[in-house]
Order: C-alpha cells, then structure tokens, then sequence
C-alpha cells in the first residue's frame, strides 16, 4: 500500500490504558467505523508472541476496511505480521536502516521535532511524517512542545505527507488550521472516549476544517 496524504487526516494511535468494557480489537473495529483513515498499533507491555497475534488480528481488520496499519517503533513484528508500514522515532531504529531491511515495499513513517529531523528523515526515505508535540500531552510526558512557527515551516519544508501529533482533541483541533499538516494523530481523544466510533465521525469532520483535501 502506497502512502498518501489522505492517510493522515485522522490517524488512530492505540493506547492499551484505555481498555475496559472493550477489548482493543472492538476499540480499533469501532474507530474504523468512525471514520479513521489510518490506525497505529503501539504496545510496549506485550511479549513478542502476543504483541504478533495482536497485530496479525488488527492488520486483519484494517485489511477488511482497506486502511494503512502501522507498528510502532517494533520492526520485526511489523515484518512478521505484514503491517503496512512501520512508525520510529529519534531514538528508536535509525529510519535509513528501516528503509534498507524492508526496501520499499513498506510505509515508513518517522516522529520528527525540527526542520533539520525532517530533512534528514526524507533522506532517509520516510514516507511520511509526525510532528509533534503540538500541544501539551499526558502520553508522552517527555515530549517537548513544538511551536507553530515550526510546524508550519517543516510542512512549507518537505514534500511527503505529515500528520499533527500531541494532545490534539475536538477542542484545539482547530487551532492547527493553515499549518499545513495532512492531519492530525490522536490516542486518548479517540480512545479514551465511551463511544469511539461516534467520536471519531466527530474528529474527522473537524480534521476535515483543517487540510486542503
């Protein structure tokens, strides 16, 4: 599957804090429903052989609805269950060593923070990236904020796609119009929520106010 803008507009990131009446298969199910047009699988508690039955299952599911699935950060499990792409960050994998194990036959997508990161991430061979954090975030507590003068000049900066990530609700959605960015990430705003397929309709109509489809 090729990458294209359209698969940021509103990019589910998983978040296994937020499993409880649902499983996160049926939280992923319902995203999907709603609306997402990408979902990142992110597990960092899971043995190696859970953490591959899982993935196997929701790249399944994002198969059916003929949506990107992404792994984060775990390379052989994206190569084992046949994710679509895998996502790095600054200190996860170097994305030039991705791109030679997995050719070019997966999206590959790369957590950037400055003009320089973002350069150096297209050399490298990402397909898209994420900028962030745009605002103050419980996720990552060490992510540092990135102005919107940054954001806006990596995306007048690069060619590939680019996705928002960091704190973003239906609240400050908004806030992020004309920085240029394809999209928005979203984990507890989407997952977090008591109806996420309802949700997430709500999310892609803002999303939709943001980007030049």
């Amino acid at each position: 599957m090729r990458c294209d803008k359209k698969h940021m507009l509103l990019y589910a990131v998983t978040d296994r804090t937020w499993i409880g009446k649902q499983t996160l298969y049926q939280q992923v199910e319902a995203a999907l429903k709603g609306g997402v047009t990408c979902v990142q699988l992110r597990e960092k508690s899971l043995d190696n052989a859970a953490f591959l039955q899982e993935a196997i299952d929701i790249r399944t599911l994002c198969r059916a609805y003929e949506i990107p699935f992404i792994v984060n950060d775990n390379l052989e499990i994206a190569i084992a269950c046949e994710a679509d792409g895998i996502h790095v960050g600054q200190e996860d994998i170097n994305a030039s060593d991705v791109r030679r194990r997995v050719g070019k036959s997966m999206i590959l997508g790369v957590s950037v923070h400055t003009v320089e990161e973002a350069c150096r991430a297209v050399q490298d061979g990402a397909d898209y990236l994420g900028l962030g954090a745009v605002f103050s975030t419980a996720t990552k507590t060490n992510a540092s904020r990135m102005s919107n003068k940054i954001l806006r000049q990596i995306c007048s900066s690069v060619e590939i796609p680019t996705v928002a990530i960091g704190g973003i609700n239906r609240d400050n959605l908004l806030n992020l119009s004309g920085s240029g960015v394809n999209g928005v990430a979203l984990v507890s705003a989407i997952f977090s929520s008591e109806n996420i397929e309802e949700t997430c309709r709500e999310l892609r109509t803002l999303s939709e106010k943001i980007v030049d489809l």
